[in-house]
């Protein structure tokens, strides 16, 4: 057979293979309801009102179905929301959230944003035939960094009424647990130089936070060490006698290609919950 028409052959599968994944998603896809761009929070400026917004994935058909509220990674500074199309399965809904970055607003006014999407969403999921005693926070890099603090400090959604612990589940991807490295930059630290603030999750480890499942990248790909400080979130977990904090590293990812691996997990934990 000819080098071309071996070329040929091959360029045709790899065109199936494409094909075949789009069908299936949207087969998937088309059992799905979509609201999008919903403004979360009161807006006092344009660019509050621009970014502090979300949109929702929902089955057609849902009744008091689980729920993720997914926050995007991009450092605290970039990134946009989004809804992960491995999540549109087993009926759940997505809530795709976004917030205002750094340097245009502090570390605080991003962490509120969070705080105000999560508060928003109990508020408002039942509409969309979601229940509020199934809310899972998720999100990979900066959104795990986010999704830790909302789940960990209560005084967080304490401000608007809400509990922390009526969280169903915290399935952070790679997030910080020291004080996260843009704050550090803005303070004029070094990436490596670490800090433990009341802006890191590591100060509001509790015995009684909601069920955690932390997900690592492989140690020797992370970025700046974050298989470490999430070994040392988990073991501090354990010695605080939490009664379901889990802890993964998946070998051979690195911090960008880890949600691959890491998607399978969070639905399994959410069966796994949902079941109990």
């Amino acid at each position: 057979m000819q080098e071309t028409e071996i070329k040929n052959i091959m360029k045709r599968i790899v065109v199936l293979i494409i094909l075949s994944c789009l069908c299936t998603w949207q087969a998937i896809a088309a059992d799905y309801r979509y609201e999008r761009n919903i403004a979360y929070r009161q807006a006092n400026d344009a660019y509050a009102d621009s970014m502090c917004r979300l949109d929702i994935a929902y089955p057609a058909n849902a009744k008091e179905a689980p729920v993720v509220v997914w926050f995007h990674g991009g450092g605290l500074t970039g990134g946009k929301r989004e809804i992960p199309e491995a999540l549109l399965k087993e009926g759940l809904i997505v809530v795709g959230v976004e917030y205002r970055l750094s340097p245009k607003v502090t570390i605080p006014e991003i962490i509120d944003d969070a705080t105000q999407a999560v508060s928003w969403t109990f508020d408002h999921i039942a509409q969309y035939g979601g229940s509020t005693q199934k809310i899972y926070l998720s999100g990979h890099s900066a959104g795990g960094y986010l999704i830790d603090l909302v789940g960990l400090n209560k005084s967080l959604l304490k401000k608007y009424g809400k509990d922390a612990d009526q969280i169903a589940g915290l399935i952070p991807f790679s997030g910080q647990v020291i004080t996260h490295f843009e704050a550090r930059r803005r303070m004029g630290m070094p990436p490596l130089q670490p800090l433990i603030d009341s802006i890191a999750p590591l100060y509001y480890v509790r015995k009684d936070c909601p069920p955690i499942l932390i997900i690592s990248a492989d140690r020797e790909k992370e970025l700046y060490g974050r298989y470490e400080e999430q070994a040392f979130f988990h073991r501090l977990f354990k010695l605080l006698g939490h009664p379901d904090a889990t802890l993964y590293e998946l070998d051979g990812y690195d911090h960008g290609n880890m949600p691959i691996a890491s998607f399978p997990l969070l639905l399994q934990f959410i069966r796994e919950h949902e079941k109990k």
